[in-house]
């Protein structure tokens, strides 16, 4: 997330409901009055005001919407929550280019693009909150029509979650039946990223909704249960290069939409090298990580020294209790726990039953 994008966010949850700032903003809203307000106090900042008077007071919605009835903007400091300036006239570059019309909001833009800090401008004629940073630009939304389309986000979240756990499932059996394809792992992983793009979506929701946004919160936690972990395992799983995994999940979330709807661009982000369509029916192994999470109590360094030993899911099914125990850290107990645990998994496989 670049810095403008990450300052941005800090402004909406700065502005969300159930924020002092928010309540301070409502305020303003009601009394049918605008605002100027630049959320950051620097040297920058005291150097592009003229006039008005300097304060060191803690911040309250009550004393913002007074402060406001002026006609200057407002400087605030969010590291301390103090209002340092009021009433003062803010003089950016006249020769930095503004898309906007009207004085405040052109003013608003130009210091947000000068000094890279967040501004807010209050229209008094349209009620409507705007937020600059950079280059970047945002209208605070109510509420309801943001809860609508958080909702509708969720439902969609819900959907690809369960047919999430439908492709997982197959994955898993076809791994205990060493018939697992670059398709089906493929399948997996494009799954798991448009689920990652919708939670990133829904995230953004949660950060403007603030206190309104707990119950849909505590609903993406529930379907998103376990998830990170399982992509974590499976890149680990078939990925060869363990080094290069963090290059992967990069290049895979920059992958366009179109992209990430054709298998063979997603296999080879995991550089499961495929040259042709056919290529996505070749048979692949894992290297058992996931497998491996599964055994009770395994320490995730015992883990890694495991799938390193063996190449395979499959040639570390059959080793044997004695060459379990040549891992540092694995004695008899610990052994025959990995080799019971693998072969429960392998029944239940066979049965069609996977408690992944």
């Amino acid at each position: 997330m670049s810095s403008d994008a990450s300052r941005m966010r800090r402004a909406l949850q700065a502005v969300a409901p159930g924020t002092a700032l928010r309540e301070g903003l409502g305020r303003i809203q009601r009394s049918h009055t605008g605002a100027l307000i630049v959320l950051g106090y620097n040297e920058e900042v005291t150097s592009l005001c003229s006039g008005g008077f300097e304060l060191d007071v803690p911040f309250t919605a009550s004393r913002l919407r007074e402060l406001c009835k002026m006609d200057g903007a407002v400087v605030i400091d969010p590291e301390h929550w103090r209002i340092r300036l009021a009433n003062v006239q803010l003089l950016p570059d006249p020769s930095i280019p503004t898309t906007e019309s009207g004085m405040r909001h052109r003013t608003a833009q130009r210091v947000a693009r000068q000094t890279r800090l967040p501004v807010l401008s209050l229209s008094a004629s349209m009620r409507m909150i705007s937020i600059y940073v950079g280059e970047l630009h945002q209208t605070v939304e109510e509420p309801e029509a943001l809860l609508s389309r958080a909702n509708l986000a969720v439902d969609t979240l819900d959907r690809y979650s369960q047919r999430l756990d439908e492709v997982l499932q197959s994955l898993t059996v076809l791994e205990m039946r060493d018939s697992a394809t670059i398709r089906d792992v493929a399948t997996v992983m494009q799954r798991m990223e448009m689920i990652r793009r919708i939670t990133t979506e829904i995230n953004g929701f949660l950060d403007e909704l603030g206190s309104e946004g707990r119950l849909l919160a505590l609903q993406m936690d529930d379907l998103l249960h376990g998830s990170a972990s399982q992509r974590a395992l499976i890149m680990r799983d078939y990925i060869r290069d363990q080094d290069s995994i963090p290059t992967a999940e990069t290049l895979l979330s920059e992958l366009s939409g179109e992209k990430l709807v054709d298998l063979m661009a997603v296999a080879n982000v995991l550089s499961l090298g495929v040259f042709d369509v056919a290529d996505l029916d070749r048979l692949v192994q894992p290297r058992g990580y996931r497998a491996l999470s599964l055994v009770p109590r395994l320490p995730w360094s015992v883990i890694k020294d495991i799938a390193q030993h063996w190449n395979s899911l499959s040639d570390l099914r059959e080793a044997t209790v004695e060459e379990l125990q040549e891992i540092e850290a694995i004695g008899p107990y610990r052994a025959k726990l990995i080799r019971d645990s693998l072969l429960r998994q392998q029944e239940m496989a066979d049965s069609g039953i996977v408690g992944w």
